[in-house]
């Protein structure tokens, strides 16, 4: 499943309206030569953006068997990569700002532009991320977009209600929804930061600063630590994927957490008391993509599977049970009326101005990120 570097011109303005860009797109692209030749189609890909009906369609129109492992982090695709060095899987899904994690490990390979004749149908500006900051070795992107989203405050409509209508990230840690409240580590820890620059406990811009070096990301986060150890007690659980998210909402207790946008909007378009929103100091949002492996054995099959991510129709369908949004322009046209309310709750009045793109984070952000995260989870 940060701060307006995510394009290459950085400009969140431009950034914001690639996002909403929609346009009409032609019939659903399928080859001959894969339906003849079928095979099979190995896919490391975060657990629930690829839903049920979409995969029954692709194998139909296809031929192509799809065998999807499903995961819930960044972490998870490198280290399971790492693991065989690509060779059990065809595509994987990493998320635009890691590209600085994965030009050193030789895991990929650029993708062919010209074995993907809809490539006019993603939106532009998140392809030029891939140029930009997946073009290793200048053999070309490496990374093409797929499904993006953001992190906000997901919460229990019948149980919470956020100050003002407007939530925060602060509502987590905040001593009246102790025992309550739900968030993943490193990215709540980041939220926590957001909240003390808001609420004048950290001087603004320190969050974003933090990704410059690693002597002012650790002074930063000497002092999100502090915070976070000191609110831990109001915490019920951590998450990191999203049924955690889901259970959470649902059967655990959690009345307000930090989540994706995708989970609690599902849970809304299914009649549960749950919604999502922005928060007031502005959402996180990311773009996860498709990565060719390196070793991949099914390569033919990879670009089809390309090819039908490309296509706005089943691209809206899938929108409409998993709760994120395409990066396929016009999949909005096939996704329902839910979809649509959900976007305008979920985004009101200013929210996708203020979004905040994650920047790429270079290994050594990582690496001194999961030490703070141990320092918390220990503490």
């Amino acid at each position: 499943m940060t701060k307006k570097i995510i394009v290459p011109d950085n400009s969140r303005r431009k950034f914001v309206k690639g996002v909403a860009a929609a346009a009409a797109v032609g019939p659903w692209i399928v080859s001959r030569k894969v339906l003849a030749s079928s095979g099979e189609l190995n896919v490391l890909m975060w657990s629930d953006y690829l839903p049920d009906g979409w995969k029954e369609s692709f194998e139909s129109s296809t031929g192509i068997k799809l065998n999807h492992t499903g995961i819930g982090s960044n972490e998870e695709i490198i280290n399971q990569m790492k693991a065989t060095k690509g060779a059990s899987f065809d595509i994987c899904s990493p998320t635009n700002n890691r590209s600085g994690q994965w030009s050193e490990l030789e895991l990929l390979q650029a993708w062919d532009y010209d074995k993907i004749d809809n490539l006019d149908k993603a939106n532009p500006s998140m392809l030029k991320v891939g140029l930009a900051e997946w073009n290793f070795a200048d053999k070309g992107s490496h990374w093409l977009p797929h499904i993006w989203g953001t992190e906000g405050i997901g919460w229990r409509t019948d149980l919470f209600e956020p100050e003002g209508g407007v939530p925060s990230y602060g509502d987590v840690w905040d001593e009246a929804n102790a025992g309550k409240t739900m968030m993943r580590v490193h990215s709540g820890m980041l939220g926590a930061g957001l909240h003390m620059e808001a609420a004048g406990l950290m001087d603004p811009g320190s969050v974003w600063a933090a990704y410059k070096d690693e002597a002012t990301m650790r002074k930063v986060w000497d002092q999100i630590l502090k915070f976070t150890v000191a609110n831990k007690k109001n915490l019920k659980l951590t998450w990191n994927d999203a049924d955690t998210q889901k259970n959470g909402l649902l059967n655990d207790g959690v009345i307000v957490g930090q989540t994706w946008d995708g989970p609690p909007l599902a849970l809304q378009s299914a009649g549960e008391p749950v919604t999502y929103q922005a928060p007031k100091e502005g959402a996180m949002a990311w773009v996860d993509g498709m990565a060719l492996s390196a070793a991949a054995e099914n390569s033919e099959q990879a670009y089809e599977f390309v090819k039908f991510c490309y296509n706005a129709e089943p691209a809206g369908v899938a929108i409409d049970s998993h709760g994120y949004n395409s990066a396929v322009l016009g999949a909005d046209k096939f996704a329902g009326s839910q979809y649509k309310t959900n976007f305008s709750s979920a985004y009101p009045g200013d929210a996708l101005a203020n979004l905040n793109p994650w920047p790429a984070e270079p290994q050594w952000y990582a690496d001194v990120r999961t030490e703070y995260e141990n320092k918390f989870q220990a503490a």
